[in-house]
């Protein structure tokens, strides 16, 4: 199995950017962070990330003046964070190489998967995610089981991409509401609700692959 993608977060905003780091962990990526550029260089050259998230804005040098330094350093994808949403600034990125943009305000969800289509687009990920008979496709969102394409909702959908990123960890109510649908603090049964549909729909077509841990939450597993 090769080594878990490497992933830079730079932002100045502190909640930001320990949700971020919180959640790309539990997603297995290996993940350093910071809340500006002013030693970056020296950071690039230690942790060698796969990619940096990138805030447009902060304190020092902006996101978009550390471009040439990120890209200096060597074949590094970046996310770039930003509010500013104007076609102009985008263009202006994308000239300087940014792979791809997440607006403020976004849900983890959300980020998560730019961050791995990216990956995935710069040859760091698998094009697909194989959990015995399961095959998810994460670009195109999709998912077949035993060769059967399953009839997901966009939100089974992204509780399924979630269950096989993270295939053989342990999920809660609380990371699983998190990263698929931004919150914490609602209703868990929400996840139950949602599960439950996904995975009557999986077990047409083959036995039970996302297992209850009794007291701590739901795993995907073939075994």
């Amino acid at each position: 199995m090769s080594a878990p993608a490497r992933v830079l977060v730079l932002d100045d905003d502190e909640t930001i950017r320990t949700a971020v780091t919180v959640a790309l962990r539990a997603d297995g990526y290996v993940v350093d962070a910071a809340p500006d550029g002013l030693d970056l260089s020296e950071r690039l050259a230690a942790f060698r990330p796969d990619l940096v998230v990138l805030d447009w804005m902060m304190p020092g040098p902006s996101g978009i003046r550390l471009l040439p330094v990120i890209h200096t350093a060597g074949d590094t994808a970046v996310i770039m964070l930003t509010a500013r949403d104007e076609v102009d600034d985008r263009l202006r990125g994308f000239a300087e190489g940014v792979d791809d943009y997440v607006v403020k305000p976004f849900t983890m969800a959300e980020l998560v998967a730019r961050t791995g289509a990216v990956l995935r687009r710069r040859g760091r990920l698998p094009q697909t995610i194989a959990v015995g008979d399961l095959v998810v496709d994460p670009d195109a969102a999709t998912a077949h089981r035993a060769g059967s394409l399953l009839d997901l909702t966009a939100t089974e959908f992204r509780l399924l991409h979630l269950f096989a990123d993270s295939r053989g960890r342990t999920l809660s109510k609380a990371q699983i509401l998190t990263q698929v649908w931004g919150f914490d603090d609602y209703d868990p049964n929400l996840v139950e609700v949602h599960l439950s549909a996904l995975r009557r729909k999986m077990e047409q077509h083959g036995p039970r692959l996302i297992h209850t841990v009794r007291g701590l939450g739901y795993r995907l597993s073939a075994a």
